[in-house]
């Protein structure tokens, strides 16, 4: 570690304006301002709000020690593309016009981005990957940019094997379900082509050509996974791919003290009566209900999830989000009744930000109906709690065969169309969820190997576990550079 009389290591973190990157961001932040490091986060006010409560807590945490006040935020504007003012943030667009007016915005950041890196020379930033450019930034300052994305290794894994060898190419364009092979691989990955991103989006494939390019050449990757959890994968990464990756998750951990209002500016106002209501049930009998910031579904597939939740016979708590549900919609008959009374019904729905990380380690918990977004995974895992998945976009399906495959802690639910929440999505019958939502709750073999994998996860972080020694690692080699540095400069 550094040495008592040199000034701490400093650290940038720039997350990429979604809760998805923002939120483990600010976590991996607490997490080396634990350590001693100092931190400085910088992003847009309406981000910053939202990460507050987080840096306020933790640095009140550190308080009268060496890592008094270590989190900064540093607030630049949000660049005027013309979007309505205070909409900083992906999971706010409502349209297409508004994501490709939110993209072109992306770029802008390069001067106060460059701006602060002058001002301030850390040691190092920990930039998006999605801000591929601030690869050549930071190199442009001497500043070593370590690269990350918030997805598993094993999607990324996936991810290089598609860039590389675009399997896609090779199978009928004609037919949804024909099966797509991974080469390259430490097993054997087989997807639906209607699973995959589609290369004849050619905007989505330079992109993340870009964004792959400009990872291989920053000074190396940090992911918010841990060693026990995909070990294959971090062995691919490293030594087939040859690329320089520190697993220091699940980065959640470090704020667990703040279970209550991390990643919101406003929790749901049923927050604490819906923790009330998991307080009544018996212990793994509930399964939890939520899909992230990003998917939306239709009124179709609301109605057959909400038969699916009726037809399982199994307690419910479902956070819809604030999105426009208005349940004449979707509600089947008889539903209300399983909602209510809100004090003893079977089911409880939730609306606004969930208290995700309190409900996931409440003991009612049995299971997750998600859509294997990775924090979500990550924080399931955490909590020993196995997932019914129902992926929809990005790295999801991805996540969805680690999760139910390789680990063997989920039961799919059979999604088949990958899209984004402007996209159209396959209606999935609410038989076939109950059936999935049934085949997990009582298996015990998926309840144990989720109960193992919290065990593991939990010990990744402590003092000595994988993932404690590979942020003191990369503390260690980010010292060692500064000395260097430091000595060249001298010479």
């Amino acid at each position: 570690m550094a040495a008592q009389d040199e000034q701490p290591l400093h650290i940038l973190f720039f997350p990429f304006l979604a809760p998805g990157h923002l939120i483990p961001t600010t976590d991996m932040a607490v997490l080396f301002a634990a350590r001693g490091v100092r931190c400085t986060i910088l992003t847009t006010p309406v981000n910053a709000a939202i990460i507050r409560s987080a840096v306020d807590r933790a640095n009140d945490g550190f308080a009268g020690t060496s890592s008094s006040l270590a989190i900064d935020i540093s607030v630049v504007p949000f660049p005027d593309v013309g979007l309505p003012p205070g909409l900083e943030n992906f999971s706010a667009l409502t349209s297409q016009d508004e994501r490709d007016r939110f993209f072109r915005a992306l770029p802008l950041f390069r001067e106060p981005f460059g701006r602060l890196l002058a001002d301030t020379r850390p040691d190092a930033v920990v930039s998006d990957s999605f801000f591929h450019w601030s690869a050549d930034a930071a190199a442009e300052h001497g500043v070593p940019r370590i690269a990350f994305l918030g997805s598993s290794m094993f999607s990324r894994s996936c991810s290089d094997s598609m860039l590389r060898h675009n399997p896609l190419a090779a199978a009928p364009d004609d037919d949804p379900d024909a099966l797509v092979s991974l080469p390259g691989l430490p097993h054997r990955v087989e997807m639906r082509r209607s699973q995959m991103m589609d290369p004849a989006r050619a905007s989505h494939w330079a992109f993340f050509e870009n964004v792959n390019a400009a990872d291989q050449r920053s000074f190396g990757e940090v992911f918010n996974s841990f060693q026990e959890l995909e070990p294959d994968y971090v062995e691919h990464y490293r030594a087939t791919l040859g690329r320089r990756a520190w697993l220091v998750g699940p980065v959640a951990l470090a704020s667990q003290d703040n279970m209550a209002g991390r990643g919101a500016s406003a929790p749901s106002p049923d927050a604490d009566v819906c923790l009330e209501w998991l307080d009544a049930k018996p212990a793994g009998s509930v399964v939890y209900v939520s899909f992230g910031t990003l998917a939306s579904f239709s009124p179709a597939e609301l109605h057959q999830l909400a038969r699916g939740l009726d037809l399982s016979g199994t307690n419910f708590l479902w956070a819809m989000g604030g999105a426009d549900t208005s349940p004449e919609k979707w509600m089947p008959e008889g539903f209300a009744q399983l909602v209510a009374p809100r004090g003893g019904g079977r089911g409880f729905i939730l609306r606004g930000w969930a208290p995700q990380l309190l409900i996931l380690n409440h003991p009612a918990l049995g299971g997750f109906v998600t859509h294997c977004g990775w924090n979500s995974v990550l924080e399931a895992v955490s909590a020993g709690v196995p997932m019914v998945t129902w992926p929809r976009h990005v790295d999801q399906f991805n996540n969805e065969m680690l999760i139910v495959e390789l680990l063997e802690v989920g039961v799919s639910v059979g999604a088949k169309d990958y899209g984004s929440s402007l996209d159209a999505h396959e209606v999935v019958a609410g038989e076939v969820i109950a059936g999935s939502i049934g085949r997990l709750m009582e298996s015990d073999a998926i309840q144990k190997n989720a109960k193992d994998l919290a065990v593991k996860a939990r010990s990744a972080v402590e003092t000595g576990g994988s993932s404690y020694d590979a942020v003191g690692w990369l503390m260690d080699e980010l010292t060692a550079r500064r000395r260097s540095v430091n000595v060249k400069q001298a010479g």
